[in-house]
């Protein structure tokens, strides 16, 4: 025989209405909805019908008894919105090659006359361009493109609008 949870959760009704309502109406994120549905069946206040370990729970909801624990834990550590939703990430997973430093060169660039021979920048040339005046020493024509398509800026056209 188990030795029994040591911290339960007691929903009180307005949160188990709240929770059931999040876990029926079907527009809220899967995993919130399945998060809201570990918390209802964990209850073991007044309103909880049943009595369910992590383990059925667990396989109730097709979760492993772990993650069933970690959510309880999560709802009595921090609350209820820290174990419905996940944690937002703190820095980008890739870092912006190019900041508002060197999008500013890009842009001087690109609005500087084309070298010799050409109508326009092309973007191998604003690339080879960046590299050579030692603003990046590694990027792709791809990000070129992004960084001139998000600022709105045209390739040595003679009217040159820039908007941030």
């Amino acid at each position: 025989m188990g030795r029994g949870r040591t911290n339960k959760i007691r929903l009180s009704a307005e949160q188990r209405q709240h929770l059931e309502a999040l876990s029926r109406n079907g527009h809220a994120p899967v995993k919130k909805i399945l998060h809201a549905r570990v918390l209802i069946m964990s209850d073991e206040g007044e309103y909880g019908q049943q009595r369910w370990n992590d383990q059925q729970i667990g396989a109730a909801l097709g979760l492993h008894r772990n993650s069933v624990a970690r959510i309880r834990s999560s709802f009595l550590e921090q609350g209820e919105q820290a174990a419905l939703n996940r944690k937002p990430r703190q820095t980008p997973p890739v870092p912006q090659k190019l900041d508002g430093e060197k999008q500013a060169h890009l842009i001087a660039i690109c609005c500087s006359p084309p070298p010799d021979g050409r109508t326009r920048w092309t973007m191998k040339l604003l690339v080879d361009e960046l590299k050579a005046r030692s603003i990046v020493t590694q990027i792709g024509r791809e990000t070129v493109r992004c960084t001139l398509k998000k600022t709105n800026c045209a390739r040595g056209k003679s009217s040159v609008t820039v908007f941030p």
